[in-house]
């Protein structure tokens, strides 16, 4: 069972972590100068490490859309430039 945290209105789980002692001070400091604190930062890392599969698969979602409505090969109504034109701009531009 979980333990009540006021800030939630839900149940949350504690978690416990092995970490060595300097790792734990120097993401303490680091956490303090970015006025936060280790547990947050662990909080919303794992949020969005929980979180990025369905982000990925939203996004190839939206991606597979957009390539299903177009059309391989045509021009489109609004394009204002050619293939050559675009090439020609690609070659001018300095190597890095």
């Amino acid at each position: 069972m979980g333990t009540r945290v006021t800030r939630y209105a839900d149940y949350v789980a504690n978690l416990t972590l092995v970490i060595d002692d300097d790792t734990l001070r120097r993401a303490r400091i680091r956490a303090l100068e970015q006025g936060t604190s280790v547990n947050a930062i662990v909080r919303d890392y794992l949020e969005r490490f929980a979180d990025a599969n369905e982000r990925a698969l939203a996004g190839r979602r939206r991606v597979l859309g957009i390539a299903r409505s177009r059309v391989a090969g045509t021009a489109g109504a609004d394009r204002t430039w050619t293939r050559d034109e675009v090439y020609e701009e690609r070659t001018r531009w300095p190597r890095s």
